[in-house]
């Protein structure tokens, strides 16, 4: 028997503590769940699911060389995913977390997951939706993409992305439009801005929501995309490559590589397909 494909609208309270159950249960159950993220919608998967990732990533079109972000839902949950995580990261995590920020970093060898290509390294966020958040803390850590095949636009609607991903999703959350209204409109627009932490210097990959100069502030010694470091002799001025997808669909999401990157569903960072993004 084919699996019945569940739709729920998550803009009432009643219905979105069903929609949340029943989002879990087809997580559990290694399947793909469409929800809103702060920047657009996300396709999401088991993070530590082979299976439930392979899924994900044949829904969207995309091979193992294009590795989906991982969404979480706190920020102590980054010490589980991720090896030597730099202090400066945890700064940046720790005062833009849940927000339009993702941060590259080193996984931690003993996880036994799979997420594609990553060489060794694992994109984290925590979206600023509370349907996201909500869903997140039942389930755990989540693979999460822009909810679209690749090469189409990011879905700002659920019904969007079902009209992409038809029954490759088992559950759709209808949170309304995404991103949500804001004041300064186009910003809202933006996918997460990622930071490769894997260098010995932080440094912008993709220029997204939050702008260069408000992750200066807390972290003087950010490098933007095409800056050298100060000491341009130095062998490790150029960033290592990750093995994180940056397509601007991927903020529900934000994915790529940091040298391949192109210059930005939930994400988003879980956005539109492309080098930068938008992880949701």
């Amino acid at each position: 028997m084919d699996p019945v494909t569940e739709r729920f609208d998550c803009t009432t309270e009643p219905t979105r503590s069903e929609a949340i159950a029943a989002a879990q249960e087809a997580i559990t159950a290694k399947q793909c769940v469409v929800m809103p993220t702060d920047t657009v919608y996300g396709i999401a998967a088991d993070a530590f699911s082979a299976q439930a990732v392979a899924t994900l990533l044949a829904a969207k079109g995309r091979g193992r060389n294009m590795p989906p972000p991982v969404l979480i839902a706190r920020v102590g949950t980054m010490d589980g995913l991720a090896a030597e995580i730099p202090d400066d990261a945890r700064l940046l995590a720790n005062f833009f977390w849940p927000g339009a920020l993702t941060l590259i970093l080193r996984s931690q060898p003993s996880l036994s997951w799979d997420l594609g290509d990553t060489r060794g390294t694992v994109a984290l966020r925590i979206p600023d939706d509370r349907i996201a958040r909500d869903l997140l803390k039942e389930t755990g850590p989540l693979a999460v993409s822009s909810a679209n095949r690749s090469g189409q636009p990011a879905a700002t609607t659920a019904a969007e992305a079902e009209q992409m991903l038809a029954e490759s999703v088992a559950v759709y959350l209808d949170g309304g439009p995404r991103p949500e209204p804001l004041e300064d409109a186009e910003a809202s627009a933006l996918p997460s801005t990622i930071v490769d932490c894997t260098g010995e210097v932080l440094r912008v990959v993709r220029q997204g929501a939050l702008g260069l100069e408000e992750l200066r502030e807390r972290v003087p010694s950010l490098l933007g995309i095409d800056e050298a470091m100060p000491d341009a002799a130095n062998p490790q001025a150029e960033p290592e490559g990750s093995g994180v997808e940056l397509k601007e669909d991927d903020d529900a999401e934000a994915s790529g590589t940091p040298e391949s990157a192109p210059a930005d569903p939930g994400v988003s960072d879980v956005q539109a397909d492309g080098p930068p993004p938008t992880t949701s």
